[in-house]
């Protein structure tokens, strides 16, 4: 039901409630029409009341749910229109997804466990670590934890016909399958520095603490606070090496709207895109 339905629905009930009353006035009438005497008519005046506040009782429950429909509804919309969308990316996911890691996720058994069947980046407890009040509250760490972005790094892959639209000298020798493999890994390294960013002093060795502290004050700045991230020196393969090929995939990552580049202090970071 719409909302112009609710509506309608709301002064049918109205137009029904004014009938009853009308009815129920003239039956008053005939009433004491009929007895000429108010007080052997009260009886039935009483009957005829008590009746009439029964209808209308009914009539008032019946309008406030038709309300509560109503109100219901601009959310159910936008419940449809996000599950529709969240629709549309994991069918992108899907078509696009490197074959590889498409034979992993239909390969295992429907008896095991459920988050085996999930590859690392669909499987949330795998990528989000725990970060509990107490944490964030340690004296001997600076400051609190940036906050991340919600759940996993996106994984925005690309298509066929995003691929095919690019120039033949952008293009190259690349393939879908490289560039997908490649979305995939630089989503591993920002995860793996969401992770760092999150974890207390005591979690991490002091080479990793000093890292982890370096990481927070780039997740800070404005142009990244709240987003996924990855660094040119988290580059290190092996779906993705700072090689020709790589530099190739970078470029194409960047024309197609996958990652955001930026400098901080010495380090030339790389933002990652969320799937419109």
């Amino acid at each position: 039901m719409d909302a112009g339905d609710a509506s309608s629905a709301g002064a049918s009930l109205d137009a029904v409630s004014a009938a009853f009353r009308s009815r129920v006035m003239e039956l008053q009438e005939l009433v004491l029409a009929r007895n000429m005497y108010p007080a052997t008519a009260m009886p039935d005046l009483a009957a005829v009341d008590v009746s009439l506040k029964a209808m209308e009782a009914q009539v008032q429950a019946i309008r406030r749910r038709l309300q509560e429909e109503r109100e219901d509804i601009p959310k159910a919309k936008k419940l449809v229109e996000q599950s529709l969308k969240q629709q549309r990316r994991l069918q992108h996911i899907l078509a696009n997804m490197p074959t590889g890691m498409r034979e992993d996720v239909f390969a295992t058994p429907l008896e095991q466990n459920s988050s085996k069947m999930l590859p690392e980046f669909l499987n949330f407890s795998s990528v989000v670590p725990e970060v509990t009040d107490r944490d964030l509250k340690i004296k001997e760490e600076p400051t609190a934890a940036p906050k991340k972005g919600k759940g996993p790094a996106p994984r925005w892959y690309i298509s066929t016909e995003e691929l095919d639209s690019l120039s033949s000298y952008m293009r190259g020798r690349l393939t879908l399958e490289k560039v997908n493999i490649a979305i995939n890994e630089v989503a591993s390294y920002a995860d793996g520095n969401a992770h760092l960013v999150a974890c207390t002093k005591k979690k991490l060795s002091e080479d990793t603490w000093e890292k982890a502290l370096e990481l927070r004050d780039i997740a800070a700045t404005e142009s990244v606070k709240g987003k996924h991230f990855f660094l040119e020196t988290d580059i290190k393969g092996p779906g993705l090496k700072l090689d020709n090929t790589g530099k190739a995939i970078i470029t194409v990552l960047r024309h197609l709207g996958r990652i955001h580049e930026t400098r901080i202090g010495h380090h030339r970071v790389f933002i990652l895109s969320k799937q419109h």
